[in-house]
């Protein structure tokens, strides 16, 4: 589909995907891109509209709703997403407000129709009448009586998502640093991250993707930024050998796979695999030590995706589609098991511009109880001197510490790990034993990891 205006046609379909399908952008978009065969340029812009109004979504929604004359619920879903599109270009890009009006007004008669092309008109006028920090200054909460309002919707992330991050700040890092450290990690949140790959071991060296343009992580053995580019042009890449990772993801998979282990290590399992990443980073490694991974996954769509991930691995690794709730294995089998539980992905919200406004305060409890299960069933699941992590892309309290401590309280077969020791060269990762990485602080995604080890007492 050709369009007068293809750039702001594709962020307007991508936000009409997530919003009617609860599609994520990141597999929505660059479909779109290719399907339609945009250019750089315009890949670029429709890129930066579609994630940048989805990530500021609830701020652009505080302020439509000032200039709106009815409750933004009772728009037309594609009335609003246009509105959207239209107060994330006049409020946080370059292009001149009459540009961004026009364009929206234009895109509007193309996509609804001319009624609705005179409303956008209308309240965009409204919108551009001052800029961002002018919006912020008559909408927000003052700082001082309501700090955790006035950085929900000047940083746009919910109010229950400032106020955990800013508790799982203070219980890492302290009370002081924290509320000096809250809006740094707000605003890297809304930073896209640059791509990181993975050189998975005995497949593929940094040194390789250096040659490619890449520079070494800062911290992994394994991982390289790539700047700019495809990575799809890396021919390392299309062989499987090479992969897309977050850095923190690399850094606690191979935590457990040096962490020291006492007799065999020959066995490992991936008890929630979904889609692979990790599980295919262990699988190299354990490779080389001539063992295998199993890899267990719920869903069989993202099973798929595992069995995938490992195809490239040398090795005898399986995927498995199974609910690691109830193993179907039988219990002590394995010498290293990692937990990386379902869980809100707060700390990859940079990642998924979307997923702060689809999760509510509420959906931790129910998460939660499904962690606590999974974290019994990989301690089951080890043998007596096996090694469980416990990982979540998550750092709320209630998904990370609290989980662990709950579960501990009900075993007496558990001796926690320093974890410190297994991450060399990263810095401050606070008292331990557990470690909470940050984006404002490592680069990473906010990965938390806790690491047990199995003991031959009974669960009380």
């Amino acid at each position: 589909m050709r369009t007068s205006d293809p750039a702001r046609r594709a962020a307007y379909d991508t936000l009409r995907a997530v919003s009617e399908h609860d599609a994520y952008a990141n597999l929505v978009l660059p479909g779109l891109l290719t399907e339609r065969r945009l250019d750089t340029r315009d890949a670029a812009l429709a890129t930066e509209l579609a994630y940048g109004t989805l990530r500021a979504q609830g701020t652009y929604d505080a302020i439509l709703a000032t200039c709106v004359d009815r409750p933004l619920d009772q728009l037309d879903p594609e009335m609003l997403d246009l509105l959207r599109l239209g107060a994330h270009q006049l409020l946080a890009t370059r292009i001149p407000p009459h540009a961004a009006v026009a364009a929206t007004v234009d895109l509007a008669r193309e996509v609804l129709h001319e009624g609705a092309a005179r409303m956008s008109n209308a309240v965009l006028r409204r919108v551009g009448r001052t800029d961002f920090e002018g919006w912020v200054e008559q909408i927000a909460p003052n700082p001082q009586d309501d700090p955790e309002g006035f950085l929900a919707l000047f940083r746009a992330h919910p109010r229950w998502i400032v106020s955990a991050l800013w508790d799982s700040l203070a219980a890492h890092r302290g009370a002081e640093v924290a509320h000096d450290e809250i809006d740094d990690l707000l605003r890297a949140d809304n930073e896209r991250p640059g791509v990181t790959l993975v050189a998975r071991p005995g497949m593929a060296d940094v040194e390789d993707l250096i040659e490619e343009g890449a520079e070494p992580g800062r911290y992994a053995r394994t991982a390289a930024y790539l700047g700019h580019g495809d990575p799809g042009r890396i021919e390392a890449v299309r062989r499987g050998r090479v992969a897309v990772q977050d850095e923190g993801s690399q850094l606690v998979a191979l935590a457990l796979a040096e962490a020291k282990l006492t007799g065999d290590d020959e066995l490992w399992l991936d008890l929630c695999a979904g889609p692979g990443g990790k599980a295919a980073l262990l699988a190299a490694t354990v490779a080389q030590r001539g063992g295998r991974l199993i890899a267990a996954e719920l869903a069989p769509h993202r099973a798929r995706l595992v069995k995938r991930a490992l195809q490239p691995i040398p090795g005898l690794h399986k995927a498995i589609t199974a609910d690691g709730t109830k193993p179907a294995w039988r219990t002590g089998l394995f010498d290293r098991v990692i937990a990386d539980v379902p869980c809100t992905g707060l700390g990859a919200l940079r990642r998924r511009p979307e997923a702060r406004w689809r999760r509510g305060a509420g959906d931790v409890a129910l998460l939660a109880e499904t962690q606590k299960k999974l974290l019994h069933a990989a301690l089951d699941s080890a043998r007596p001197d096996g090694l469980v992590a416990y990982v979540t892309c998550s750092p709320h309290l209630a998904e990370t510490r609290l989980v662990v401590d709950d579960v501990l309280r009900r075993r007496t077969d558990v001796a926690r790990v320093d974890v410190r020791p297994y991450l060399p060269g990263v810095p401050e990762l606070g008292d331990g034993p557990d470690v909470q990485l940050w984006p404002h602080v490592h680069g990473t995604d906010a990965m938390y990891m806790a690491l047990l080890r199995r003991e031959d007492a009974a669960r009380d």
